[in-house]
Protein backbone atom coordinates (compact mmCIF):
# COMPACT_ATOMS: atom_id res chain seq x y z
CA UNK A 1 0.00 0.00 0.00
CA UNK A 2 1.19 3.51 -0.83
CA UNK A 3 1.94 5.88 2.05
CA UNK A 4 -0.92 8.15 1.13
CA UNK A 5 -3.67 5.56 0.61
CA UNK A 6 -6.48 6.33 3.05
CA UNK A 7 -4.50 9.18 4.64
CA UNK A 8 -4.50 12.96 4.89
CA UNK A 9 -1.37 15.09 4.73
CA UNK A 10 -1.43 17.42 7.73
CA UNK A 11 1.56 19.17 9.27
CA UNK A 12 4.07 17.04 7.40
CA UNK A 13 2.60 13.64 8.35
CA UNK A 14 0.31 11.15 6.65
CA UNK A 15 -2.50 10.65 9.17
CA UNK A 16 -5.85 8.90 9.34
CA UNK A 17 -8.94 11.15 9.16
CA UNK A 18 -10.66 11.95 12.45
CA UNK A 19 -13.76 10.20 11.13
CA UNK A 20 -11.81 6.96 10.67
CA UNK A 21 -13.53 6.60 7.30
CA UNK A 22 -11.97 5.80 3.94
CA UNK A 23 -13.54 5.26 0.53
CA UNK A 24 -12.51 3.27 -2.51
CA UNK A 25 -11.59 5.16 -5.65
CA UNK A 26 -12.67 3.15 -8.66
CA UNK A 27 -11.95 3.19 -12.38
CA UNK A 28 -14.83 4.74 -14.34
CA UNK A 29 -14.13 2.18 -17.09
CA UNK A 30 -14.51 -1.13 -15.26
CA UNK A 31 -14.93 -0.34 -11.57
CA UNK A 32 -11.53 -1.73 -10.58
CA UNK A 33 -10.17 -0.24 -7.36
CA UNK A 34 -7.47 2.38 -8.02
CA UNK A 35 -6.80 3.07 -4.34
CA UNK A 36 -8.27 4.42 -1.13
CA UNK A 37 -8.88 7.99 -0.01
CA UNK A 38 -9.57 9.36 3.45
CA UNK A 39 -12.94 10.96 4.15
CA UNK A 40 -12.02 14.06 6.11
CA UNK A 41 -14.26 16.02 8.46
CA UNK A 42 -14.50 19.69 9.40
CA UNK A 43 -12.21 19.01 12.38
CA UNK A 44 -9.53 17.85 9.93
CA UNK A 45 -9.96 21.09 8.02
CA UNK A 46 -9.26 23.05 11.19
CA UNK A 47 -6.13 20.98 11.85
CA UNK A 48 -4.92 21.53 8.28
CA UNK A 49 -5.45 25.30 8.40
CA UNK A 50 -3.79 25.52 11.82
CA UNK A 51 -0.78 23.66 10.41
CA UNK A 52 -0.80 25.89 7.32
CA UNK A 53 -0.73 29.06 9.45
CA UNK A 54 2.39 27.80 11.19
CA UNK A 55 3.86 26.60 7.91
CA UNK A 56 3.25 29.96 6.22
CA UNK A 57 5.19 31.83 8.89
CA UNK A 58 8.22 29.58 8.49
CA UNK A 59 8.06 29.30 4.69
CA UNK A 60 7.85 33.04 4.03
CA UNK A 61 11.06 33.49 6.04
CA UNK A 62 12.82 30.78 4.06
CA UNK A 63 15.17 32.40 1.52
CA UNK A 64 13.91 32.17 -2.05
CA UNK A 65 16.92 30.15 -3.18
CA UNK A 66 16.16 27.52 -0.53
CA UNK A 67 12.48 27.36 -1.50
CA UNK A 68 13.52 27.03 -5.12
CA UNK A 69 15.95 24.20 -4.34
CA UNK A 70 13.23 22.17 -2.60
CA UNK A 71 10.82 22.70 -5.49
CA UNK A 72 13.50 21.66 -7.98
CA UNK A 73 13.93 18.40 -6.03
CA UNK A 74 10.16 17.87 -6.14
CA UNK A 75 10.21 18.50 -9.91
CA UNK A 76 12.93 15.88 -10.36
CA UNK A 77 10.90 13.37 -8.36
CA UNK A 78 7.82 14.11 -10.46
CA UNK A 79 9.91 13.44 -13.57
CA UNK A 80 11.11 10.12 -12.14
CA UNK A 81 7.57 9.07 -11.24
CA UNK A 82 5.88 10.05 -14.53
CA UNK A 83 4.79 6.51 -15.38
CA UNK A 84 3.42 5.89 -11.90
CA UNK A 85 1.53 9.19 -11.82
CA UNK A 86 0.17 8.64 -15.34
CA UNK A 87 -1.20 5.24 -14.37
CA UNK A 88 -2.92 6.72 -11.34
CA UNK A 89 -4.46 9.48 -13.50
CA UNK A 90 -5.76 6.98 -16.03
CA UNK A 91 -7.05 4.57 -13.38
CA UNK A 92 -9.05 7.09 -11.36
CA UNK A 93 -9.97 9.61 -14.05
CA UNK A 94 -10.64 7.34 -17.03
CA UNK A 95 -8.59 9.30 -19.56
CA UNK A 96 -6.40 7.30 -21.90
CA UNK A 97 -2.93 6.37 -20.75
CA UNK A 98 -1.63 8.32 -23.76
CA UNK A 99 -3.29 11.50 -22.51
CA UNK A 100 -2.36 10.74 -18.90
CA UNK A 101 1.34 10.45 -19.77
CA UNK A 102 1.16 13.79 -21.52
CA UNK A 103 -0.40 15.37 -18.45
CA UNK A 104 1.96 13.73 -15.98
CA UNK A 105 4.92 14.66 -18.17
CA UNK A 106 4.20 18.37 -17.63
CA UNK A 107 4.30 18.05 -13.83
CA UNK A 108 8.01 18.60 -13.36
CA UNK A 109 8.07 21.55 -15.73
CA UNK A 110 5.21 23.33 -13.95
CA UNK A 111 6.99 22.89 -10.61
CA UNK A 112 10.23 24.24 -12.11
CA UNK A 113 8.36 27.27 -13.43
CA UNK A 114 6.98 27.84 -9.94
CA UNK A 115 10.47 27.57 -8.47
CA UNK A 116 11.87 30.15 -10.89
CA UNK A 117 9.02 32.64 -10.96
CA UNK A 118 8.65 32.43 -7.19
CA UNK A 119 12.21 33.66 -6.80
CA UNK A 120 11.51 36.75 -8.95
CA UNK A 121 9.29 38.81 -6.62
CA UNK A 122 10.41 42.23 -7.77
CA UNK A 123 9.24 45.51 -6.34
CA UNK A 124 9.45 49.01 -7.84
CA UNK A 125 10.91 52.36 -6.85
CA UNK A 126 8.49 55.28 -6.44
CA UNK A 127 9.40 58.71 -7.87
CA UNK A 128 8.01 60.61 -4.89
CA UNK A 129 9.76 63.81 -5.85
CA UNK A 130 7.57 64.04 -8.96
CA UNK A 131 4.78 65.17 -6.66
CA UNK A 132 5.39 68.85 -5.80
CA UNK A 133 5.66 69.58 -2.13
CA UNK A 134 5.55 66.03 -0.75
CA UNK A 135 8.33 63.87 -2.07
CA UNK A 136 11.62 65.55 -1.19
CA UNK A 137 13.88 63.90 1.40
CA UNK A 138 11.86 60.73 1.12
CA UNK A 139 12.47 57.37 -0.49
CA UNK A 140 9.62 55.11 -1.59
CA UNK A 141 9.49 51.59 -2.96
CA UNK A 142 7.25 48.53 -3.06
CA UNK A 143 7.90 44.95 -2.06
CA UNK A 144 5.89 41.87 -3.06
CA UNK A 145 5.27 39.24 -0.41
CA UNK A 146 3.25 36.02 -0.04
CA UNK A 147 -0.34 36.33 1.14
CA UNK A 148 -0.03 33.53 3.70
CA UNK A 149 -2.45 30.57 3.65
CA UNK A 150 -3.80 29.59 0.22
CA UNK A 151 -6.75 27.21 -0.19
CA UNK A 152 -6.59 25.36 -3.50
CA UNK A 153 -9.65 23.46 -4.73
CA UNK A 154 -9.11 21.47 -7.92
CA UNK A 155 -11.39 19.55 -10.33
CA UNK A 156 -11.31 15.96 -11.58
CA UNK A 157 -10.61 16.53 -15.26
CA UNK A 158 -6.89 17.33 -14.96
CA UNK A 159 -5.95 15.89 -11.56
CA UNK A 160 -2.22 16.64 -11.98
CA UNK A 161 -2.10 19.70 -14.23
CA UNK A 162 -4.68 21.79 -12.39
CA UNK A 163 -3.39 20.78 -8.96
CA UNK A 164 0.11 21.91 -9.86
CA UNK A 165 -1.07 25.15 -11.43
CA UNK A 166 -2.14 26.02 -7.90
CA UNK A 167 0.59 24.38 -5.83
CA UNK A 168 3.67 25.45 -7.82
CA UNK A 169 3.03 29.22 -7.83
CA UNK A 170 1.73 29.21 -4.25
CA UNK A 171 4.70 27.31 -2.84
CA UNK A 172 7.23 29.00 -5.09
CA UNK A 173 6.19 32.46 -3.87
CA UNK A 174 6.36 31.53 -0.19
CA UNK A 175 2.78 30.63 0.72
CA UNK A 176 1.47 27.59 2.52
CA UNK A 177 -1.36 25.59 0.98
CA UNK A 178 -4.35 23.52 2.01
CA UNK A 179 -5.30 21.49 -1.05
CA UNK A 180 -8.74 19.95 -1.56
CA UNK A 181 -8.65 17.80 -4.72
CA UNK A 182 -11.78 16.51 -6.45
CA UNK A 183 -13.42 13.67 -4.58
CA UNK A 184 -13.38 11.51 -7.71
CA UNK A 185 -9.63 11.91 -8.34
CA UNK A 186 -7.73 12.43 -5.08
CA UNK A 187 -4.98 9.86 -5.65
CA UNK A 188 -3.08 11.87 -8.24
CA UNK A 189 -2.94 14.89 -5.92
CA UNK A 190 -1.71 12.70 -3.07
CA UNK A 191 1.00 11.17 -5.26
CA UNK A 192 2.18 14.66 -6.25
CA UNK A 193 2.09 15.78 -2.62
CA UNK A 194 4.39 12.85 -1.83
CA UNK A 195 6.92 14.32 -4.28
CA UNK A 196 7.00 17.55 -2.27
CA UNK A 197 7.23 15.70 1.05
CA UNK A 198 10.10 13.55 -0.22
CA UNK A 199 11.83 16.68 -1.53
CA UNK A 200 12.02 18.07 2.00
CA UNK A 201 9.15 20.56 2.07
CA UNK A 202 8.79 21.69 5.71
CA UNK A 203 5.89 20.48 7.81
CA UNK A 204 2.68 22.47 7.44
CA UNK A 205 3.62 24.15 4.16
CA UNK A 206 1.49 21.71 2.13
CA UNK A 207 -1.58 20.01 3.57
CA UNK A 208 -4.01 17.81 1.63
CA UNK A 209 -7.63 17.19 2.64
CA UNK A 210 -9.77 14.63 0.78
CA UNK A 211 -13.46 13.87 0.96
CA UNK A 212 -16.83 15.53 0.34
CA UNK A 213 -16.52 18.81 -1.51
CA UNK A 214 -19.52 20.69 -0.10
CA UNK A 215 -18.90 20.31 3.62
CA UNK A 216 -15.12 20.59 3.44
CA UNK A 217 -15.13 23.33 0.83
CA UNK A 218 -17.41 25.60 2.86
CA UNK A 219 -15.23 25.17 5.94
CA UNK A 220 -12.07 25.90 3.96
CA UNK A 221 -13.16 28.99 2.06
CA UNK A 222 -15.00 30.66 4.95
CA UNK A 223 -12.12 30.40 7.44
CA UNK A 224 -10.76 33.86 8.29
CA UNK A 225 -7.20 32.53 8.51
CA UNK A 226 -7.23 31.81 4.78
CA UNK A 227 -6.01 34.76 2.70
CA UNK A 228 -6.39 33.41 -0.82
CA UNK A 229 -8.71 30.95 -2.59
CA UNK A 230 -7.83 29.37 -5.93
CA UNK A 231 -10.79 27.40 -7.26
CA UNK A 232 -11.42 25.59 -10.53
CA UNK A 233 -14.90 24.18 -11.07
CA UNK A 234 -18.47 25.06 -11.95
CA UNK A 235 -19.82 28.58 -12.18
CA UNK A 236 -22.52 27.77 -9.62
CA UNK A 237 -19.96 26.63 -7.04
CA UNK A 238 -17.77 29.63 -7.80
CA UNK A 239 -20.73 31.93 -7.19
CA UNK A 240 -21.37 30.19 -3.87
CA UNK A 241 -17.74 30.73 -2.84
CA UNK A 242 -18.01 34.47 -3.46
CA UNK A 243 -20.98 34.60 -1.09
CA UNK A 244 -19.32 32.87 1.86
CA UNK A 245 -15.61 33.57 1.49
CA UNK A 246 -15.47 36.92 3.21
CA UNK A 247 -12.71 39.43 2.59
CA UNK A 248 -9.92 37.52 0.86
CA UNK A 249 -8.34 37.22 -2.56
CA UNK A 250 -10.17 35.01 -5.06
CA UNK A 251 -9.19 33.32 -8.32
CA UNK A 252 -12.12 31.47 -9.88
CA UNK A 253 -11.71 29.48 -13.10
CA UNK A 254 -15.27 28.48 -13.95
CA UNK A 255 -17.48 27.19 -16.75
CA UNK A 256 -17.35 27.72 -20.50
CA UNK A 257 -19.02 27.04 -23.82
CA UNK A 258 -16.05 27.73 -26.04
CA UNK A 259 -16.76 28.79 -29.64
CA UNK A 260 -14.74 28.22 -32.79
CA UNK A 261 -15.56 30.51 -35.71
CA UNK A 262 -14.82 29.16 -39.20
CA UNK A 263 -15.00 31.96 -41.77
CA UNK A 264 -15.42 31.42 -45.55
CA UNK A 265 -11.72 31.93 -46.32
CA UNK A 266 -10.56 29.47 -43.66
CA UNK A 267 -8.21 26.57 -44.31
CA UNK A 268 -10.85 23.86 -43.99
CA UNK A 269 -8.34 21.04 -43.63
CA UNK A 270 -6.61 22.85 -40.76
CA UNK A 271 -9.88 23.82 -39.10
CA UNK A 272 -11.38 20.31 -39.26
CA UNK A 273 -8.18 18.70 -37.96
CA UNK A 274 -7.93 21.18 -35.08
CA UNK A 275 -11.58 20.73 -34.11
CA UNK A 276 -11.21 16.92 -34.21
CA UNK A 277 -8.38 17.28 -31.71
CA UNK A 278 -9.83 20.05 -29.59
CA UNK A 279 -13.33 18.69 -29.16
CA UNK A 280 -12.65 15.21 -27.83
CA UNK A 281 -9.48 15.14 -25.72
CA UNK A 282 -10.29 13.83 -22.24
CA UNK A 283 -13.75 12.95 -23.58
CA UNK A 284 -14.48 16.65 -23.96
CA UNK A 285 -14.15 17.18 -20.20
CA UNK A 286 -12.03 20.28 -20.59
CA UNK A 287 -13.20 23.81 -19.89
CA UNK A 288 -11.48 25.00 -23.09
CA UNK A 289 -12.69 22.06 -25.16
CA UNK A 290 -14.31 22.94 -28.48
CA UNK A 291 -18.04 22.88 -27.79
CA UNK A 292 -19.49 25.19 -30.43
CA UNK A 293 -18.38 25.53 -34.04
CA UNK A 294 -19.87 28.52 -35.82
CA UNK A 295 -19.37 27.98 -39.52
CA UNK A 296 -20.25 30.19 -42.47
CA UNK A 297 -23.02 28.61 -44.53
CA UNK A 298 -20.89 28.82 -47.71
CA UNK A 299 -18.47 26.20 -46.37
CA UNK A 300 -20.76 24.26 -44.01
CA UNK A 301 -20.89 21.12 -46.14
CA UNK A 302 -17.17 21.11 -46.94
CA UNK A 303 -16.27 21.58 -43.28
CA UNK A 304 -18.56 18.80 -42.03
CA UNK A 305 -17.39 16.44 -44.79
CA UNK A 306 -13.80 17.03 -43.65
CA UNK A 307 -14.56 16.75 -39.91
CA UNK A 308 -16.75 13.63 -39.83
CA UNK A 309 -14.17 10.99 -40.93
CA UNK A 310 -11.58 12.43 -38.53
CA UNK A 311 -13.96 12.10 -35.59
CA UNK A 312 -15.01 8.60 -36.59
CA UNK A 313 -11.35 7.49 -36.55
CA UNK A 314 -10.93 8.31 -32.85
CA UNK A 315 -10.16 5.10 -30.93
CA UNK A 316 -12.05 4.72 -27.67
CA UNK A 317 -11.92 1.98 -25.05
CA UNK A 318 -9.96 0.82 -22.01
CA UNK A 319 -7.99 3.83 -20.76
CA UNK A 320 -5.01 1.63 -19.82
CA UNK A 321 -4.79 0.17 -23.34
CA UNK A 322 -1.94 1.97 -25.15
CA UNK A 323 -4.00 1.91 -28.37
CA UNK A 324 -6.83 3.93 -26.81
CA UNK A 325 -6.88 7.60 -27.79
CA UNK A 326 -9.91 8.72 -25.76
CA UNK A 327 -11.07 7.02 -22.61
CA UNK A 328 -14.20 7.36 -20.52
CA UNK A 329 -16.06 10.17 -18.88
CA UNK A 330 -15.68 10.47 -15.13
CA UNK A 331 -18.74 8.31 -14.41
CA UNK A 332 -21.83 6.81 -15.98
CA UNK A 333 -24.08 9.56 -14.64
CA UNK A 334 -22.12 12.17 -16.58
CA UNK A 335 -22.08 10.12 -19.77
CA UNK A 336 -25.87 9.72 -19.53
CA UNK A 337 -26.23 13.48 -19.09
CA UNK A 338 -24.24 14.18 -22.26
CA UNK A 339 -26.07 11.51 -24.27
CA UNK A 340 -29.42 12.99 -23.18
CA UNK A 341 -28.30 16.49 -24.15
CA UNK A 342 -27.51 15.22 -27.63
CA UNK A 343 -30.89 13.47 -27.88
CA UNK A 344 -32.69 16.64 -26.78
CA UNK A 345 -30.86 18.69 -29.41
CA UNK A 346 -31.88 16.24 -32.12
CA UNK A 347 -35.50 16.33 -30.94
CA UNK A 348 -35.36 20.12 -31.35
CA UNK A 349 -34.31 19.84 -34.99
CA UNK A 350 -30.53 19.37 -34.95
CA UNK A 351 -28.88 16.58 -36.97
CA UNK A 352 -26.69 13.89 -35.40
CA UNK A 353 -23.97 13.22 -37.96
CA UNK A 354 -22.01 10.68 -35.94
CA UNK A 355 -21.69 9.29 -32.42
CA UNK A 356 -24.12 9.95 -29.60
CA UNK A 357 -24.17 6.36 -28.33
CA UNK A 358 -23.63 5.79 -24.62
CA UNK A 359 -21.83 2.62 -23.46
CA UNK A 360 -21.39 2.75 -19.70
CA UNK A 361 -19.14 5.73 -18.96
CA UNK A 362 -18.26 6.14 -22.65
CA UNK A 363 -20.04 8.43 -25.08
CA UNK A 364 -18.89 7.95 -28.65
CA UNK A 365 -17.40 11.12 -30.16
CA UNK A 366 -20.31 13.07 -31.59
CA UNK A 367 -21.02 15.79 -34.13
CA UNK A 368 -24.36 17.57 -33.90
CA UNK A 369 -25.07 19.84 -36.89
CA UNK A 370 -27.54 22.63 -37.61
CA UNK A 371 -27.89 23.53 -33.93
CA UNK A 372 -29.91 26.56 -32.90
CA UNK A 373 -27.41 28.85 -31.09
CA UNK A 374 -30.08 29.66 -28.50
CA UNK A 375 -30.67 26.01 -27.56
CA UNK A 376 -29.52 24.63 -24.22
CA UNK A 377 -26.80 22.46 -25.76
CA UNK A 378 -25.20 25.65 -27.11
CA UNK A 379 -25.84 27.91 -24.15
CA UNK A 380 -24.88 25.53 -21.33
CA UNK A 381 -21.51 23.92 -20.71
CA UNK A 382 -21.70 20.41 -22.19
CA UNK A 383 -18.40 19.05 -20.83
CA UNK A 384 -18.50 15.95 -22.97
CA UNK A 385 -17.26 14.44 -26.27
CA UNK A 386 -19.56 16.28 -28.64
CA UNK A 387 -19.04 19.20 -30.99
CA UNK A 388 -22.12 21.16 -32.04
CA UNK A 389 -22.20 23.11 -35.29
CA UNK A 390 -24.31 26.19 -36.01
CA UNK A 391 -24.58 27.98 -39.35
CA UNK A 392 -24.27 31.74 -39.96
CA UNK A 393 -24.45 33.97 -43.03
CA UNK A 394 -21.90 36.67 -42.16
CA UNK A 395 -18.88 37.48 -40.05
CA UNK A 396 -21.00 39.88 -38.02
CA UNK A 397 -23.48 37.13 -37.20
CA UNK A 398 -20.66 34.71 -36.39
CA UNK A 399 -19.19 37.06 -33.80
CA UNK A 400 -22.61 37.76 -32.32
CA UNK A 401 -23.24 34.03 -31.91
CA UNK A 402 -19.78 33.54 -30.41
CA UNK A 403 -20.68 36.11 -27.73
CA UNK A 404 -24.22 34.85 -27.16
CA UNK A 405 -23.57 32.66 -24.10
CA UNK A 406 -22.94 33.75 -20.49
CA UNK A 407 -19.37 32.45 -20.75
CA UNK A 408 -16.13 33.88 -22.05
CA UNK A 409 -13.13 31.64 -21.41
CA UNK A 410 -11.59 30.68 -24.75
CA UNK A 411 -12.35 31.03 -28.46
CA UNK A 412 -10.83 30.12 -31.80
CA UNK A 413 -11.10 31.76 -35.21
CA UNK A 414 -10.08 30.29 -38.54
CA UNK A 415 -9.41 32.81 -41.30
CA UNK A 416 -6.69 33.75 -43.79
CA UNK A 417 -7.66 37.42 -43.65
CA UNK A 418 -5.71 39.68 -41.27
CA UNK A 419 -8.57 42.17 -40.97
CA UNK A 420 -10.99 39.41 -39.97
CA UNK A 421 -8.49 38.08 -37.45
CA UNK A 422 -8.02 41.50 -35.85
CA UNK A 423 -11.77 42.18 -35.80
CA UNK A 424 -12.42 38.81 -34.17
CA UNK A 425 -9.70 39.31 -31.56
CA UNK A 426 -11.16 42.68 -30.63
CA UNK A 427 -14.84 41.76 -30.62
CA UNK A 428 -15.03 38.25 -29.14
CA UNK A 429 -15.59 38.40 -25.38
CA UNK A 430 -13.17 35.73 -24.19
CA UNK A 431 -10.11 35.72 -22.02
CA UNK A 432 -8.05 33.72 -24.52
CA UNK A 433 -8.47 33.95 -28.30
CA UNK A 434 -6.61 31.74 -30.77
CA UNK A 435 -6.27 32.66 -34.43
CA UNK A 436 -6.13 29.58 -36.66
CA UNK A 437 -6.38 27.16 -33.79
CA UNK A 438 -8.98 26.06 -31.26
CA UNK A 439 -9.27 27.14 -27.60
CA UNK A 440 -7.85 23.81 -26.48
CA UNK A 441 -4.24 24.91 -26.25
CA UNK A 442 -2.38 26.15 -23.20
CA UNK A 443 1.19 27.03 -22.33
CA UNK A 444 1.89 26.72 -18.62
CA UNK A 445 3.40 30.20 -18.35
CA UNK A 446 0.72 32.15 -20.24
CA UNK A 447 -2.05 34.08 -18.47
CA UNK A 448 -5.10 31.84 -18.29
CA UNK A 449 -8.58 32.93 -17.29
CA UNK A 450 -11.94 34.02 -18.61
CA UNK A 451 -14.42 36.86 -18.81
CA UNK A 452 -18.10 37.07 -17.80
CA UNK A 453 -19.36 33.92 -16.03
CA UNK A 454 -16.12 32.06 -16.82
CA UNK A 455 -14.43 33.50 -13.77
CA UNK A 456 -12.18 36.09 -12.20
CA UNK A 457 -8.43 36.26 -11.86
CA UNK A 458 -5.71 34.58 -13.89
CA UNK A 459 -3.83 31.30 -13.68
CA UNK A 460 -0.58 30.41 -15.46
CA UNK A 461 2.42 30.30 -13.17
CA UNK A 462 3.56 33.93 -13.45
CA UNK A 463 0.03 35.34 -13.34
CA UNK A 464 -0.92 33.06 -10.45
CA UNK A 465 2.04 34.29 -8.43
CA UNK A 466 0.80 37.85 -8.88
CA UNK A 467 -2.59 36.68 -7.58
CA UNK A 468 -0.97 34.87 -4.63
CA UNK A 469 1.20 37.75 -3.45
CA UNK A 470 0.54 41.23 -2.09
CA UNK A 471 2.22 44.56 -2.67
CA UNK A 472 3.45 46.53 0.32
CA UNK A 473 4.51 50.17 -0.03
CA UNK A 474 7.49 51.39 2.05
CA UNK A 475 8.26 55.09 2.61
CA UNK A 476 11.51 56.19 4.26
CA UNK A 477 11.23 59.72 5.65
CA UNK A 478 14.27 61.97 5.86
CA UNK A 479 14.49 65.46 7.37
CA UNK A 480 11.35 67.57 7.44
CA UNK A 481 10.82 70.66 5.28
CA UNK A 482 11.62 73.19 7.98
CA UNK A 483 14.97 71.66 8.86
CA UNK A 484 18.15 73.36 7.76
Amino acid sequence: MRKFDGKLLIDGSWIAPSSGKVEEIKSPFNGEIAGQAAVASVSDVDKAITAAVKGAEAWRRTPAYQRSAILMKAAALADERVDEIAKIISSENGKSLLEAKGEAGRSGEIIRLGAFEGSQLYGTSLPLDANKGTGQEKLGFTVRQPVGVVVAISPFNYPALLVLHKLAPALGSGNSVVLKPARATPLTALALAQCFVDAGLPAGVLNVITGAGGELGDALVSDARVRKISFTGSTSTGSHITQIAGVKKLSLELGASSPVVVLPDADIELASRAVALGGYINSGQVCISVQRVIVHEKIRTDFLDALKPLVEKIKMGNPLDVATEVGTMINEKESARVANSIKNAVSEGAKLLTGGEQIGSIVKPSIVADVNPKSSIAQDELFGPAVIVSNVSSTKEALEVANSTPYGLGAGVFTRDVDSAIRSAREIDAGIIHINWTPLWRADLMPYGGLKASGIGKEGVRSAIEEMTEVKTIILHGKTWNQN
